[in-house]
């Protein structure tokens, strides 16, 4: 079967020890988590799981029933269709000159990002996007010496009501 995108929200009690069962369903299924983002929720006590993952439906649709089955999951939701997906990244790059300087800065400006740190040698730059955005970006930067990256995985929100 093939593997397909998924990402899927879900509404956990926040404790210890929730994120490793959850995380293990899916290594059990042999599935490798894309990225997963985990943090406070609308309502207090809960935390809201955010899991991308490239999986074959039958799989997920199983993973997906072991999860309603977790004490700890109050609730799951595949909004792979319709959701704002965004992420966060971090880019340190090396300045050769001020040619180069020039010329990112000019890329952060028509990205949107941010330069948040400036050395003699280097710029940091905050980005937020999609991750395509944030592939393309990272793209156009490699020619002139990535020094580190940092991303911190896809966060989602279903849209509407």
């Amino acid at each position: 079967m093939a593997l397909e995108y998924h990402v899927i929200s879900t509404l956990v009690e926040d404790k210890p020890g929730v994120l490793q069962k959850v995380a293990g369903l899916f290594t059990r299924r042999g599935f490798n988590i894309d990225s997963i983002t985990v943090g406070e929720s609308e309502v207090e006590g809960l935390s809201r799981m955010v899991i991308s993952v490239h999986a074959d439906k039958k799989g997920l649709e199983q993973v997906t029933k072991q999860l309603n089955k977790l004490v700890d999951v109050i609730k799951i939701k595949d909004i792979t269709k319709n959701a704002v997906k965004r992420e966060l990244c971090l880019i340190k790059v090396h300045i050769p000159d001020e040619k180069a300087r020039s010329e990112i800065m000019q890329y952060t400006h028509i990205f949107r990002a941010k330069i948040v740190d400036v050395s003699e040698e280097t710029l940091m730059i905050e980005l937020t996007g999609d991750v395509e955005k944030i592939n393309a970006f990272v793209s156009l930067l490699k020619g002139y010496g990535v020094k580190k990256i940092s991303r911190t995985g896809l966060t989602a929100m279903a849209r509407g009501v």
